[in-house]
């Protein structure tokens, strides 16, 4: 028998505008529900910036699109999808919008930020990212970030840092860690992909890797090459799961529904990447239509019905459910 399952996407993007429509998050709508997290902020955003951002997004999942609900608990979550609507949550790409003051993690989660990576590609004050050349790890203060998030239920995410930060977040953090939206760096040697070290250790901690679909961290980036990087996506997962185990793996598919955006995003903030993110052309994705069929891809490949609910979200809501604070 095929079923199928709520799904839990860890990271999507919506241009970074406050004047940007939210309706695109309704191509995840689906009879057995979603979770969506959408980024709201990474490193040349401010605590104003981010701020706007998601009172714009949760503004408008209230008042214009009922289907698309804010979230606080993983109680609303389970509630929404049960429904099957769409439980929105948020996350920020750097700690630049905390303006240097670690308070800030507080204040961004009652806004509903359920999660935060310390640095985006680049040294920040709180360690180093995946395209630094000199590694020297999480810092002082990038401590003092995992331990307020760690207390204020936030869960920490090392996409996008360099390899040492990411082993740093794993011994630092108290509570599950996540990579939202990072692939194999076994599978396609690209710095933005996790090292077999950085995988085991975020599974040892209890948390999970979110795999995502863009081109150039799977090495399928043709724009003609939509099935084949489906399947690149389900090889990743595959291979995350012989890694460190069907407990460890779920979806980040980091699909950027403001396309267009963040190629402009590229240009402009060019010092935020590198040639890593242009020498294969434009950057292609795997959109939200294909993502809600991997459960097929799995299934094809063996996965049983245990295992596909597991990697379609029940991980992700796993480590929610220990993670983000009960507080109503």
């Amino acid at each position: 028998m095929n079923r199928t399952y709520p799904i839990w996407e860890q990271h999507c993007c919506l241009p970074l505008q406050s004047n940007a429509s939210i309706a695109d998050l309704l191509r995840y709508k689906r009879p057995e529900g979603s979770y969506v997290s959408v980024n709201v902020g990474y490193a040349p955003q401010s605590r104003a910036d981010s701020t706007a951002l998601v009172k714009s997004f949760a503004w408008q999942a209230r008042v214009e699109y009922p289907e698309i609900t804010p979230v606080q608990t993983i109680g609303d979550v389970v509630e929404i999808q049960q429904s099957g609507g769409i439980a929105l949550g948020f996350d920020l790409e750097d700690s630049n919008p905390l303006d240097g003051d670690p308070d800030n993690i507080a204040y961004f989660y009652d806004l509903g930020v359920r999660s935060m990576l310390p640095t985006y590609n680049h040294v920040n004050a709180a360690g180093c990212g995946c395209l630094d050349a000199d590694d020297t790890g999480l810092t002082a203060y990038g401590r003092d970030l995992v331990a307020e998030m760690n207390r204020v239920g936030m869960m920490v995410d090392g996409s996008h840092c360099s390899v040492q930060t990411g082993l740093d977040l794993a011994t630092a953090t108290a509570q599950p860690m996540i990579y939202s939206h990072s692939n194999l760096r076994r599978l396609w040697d690209h710095p933005r992909n996790i090292t077999d070290d950085q995988a085991k250790a975020c599974a040892g901690t209890g948390g999970v890797i979110g795999i995502n679909g863009v081109g150039i961290f799977l090495g399928v980036n043709g724009p003609t090459d939509t099935q084949a990087r489906l399947e690149a996506m389900a090889d990743h997962i595959e291979e995350a799961v012989n890694l460190v185990g069907v407990d460890h793996v779920g979806i980040g598919s980091d699909y950027s529904f403001d396309a267009e955006d963040f190629l402009e995003e590229i240009d402009h903030h060019a010092s935020s990447f590198s040639d890593m993110y242009t020498k294969w052309g434009p950057l292609q994705w795997v959109p939200p239509e294909d993502t809600l069929t991997l459960d097929v891809v799995l299934r094809r490949r063996g996965f049983d019905e245990p295992a596909i609910e597991a990697v379609y979200g029940g991980n992700f809501a796993r480590v929610a459910a220990q993670v983000w604070s009960t507080d109503e």
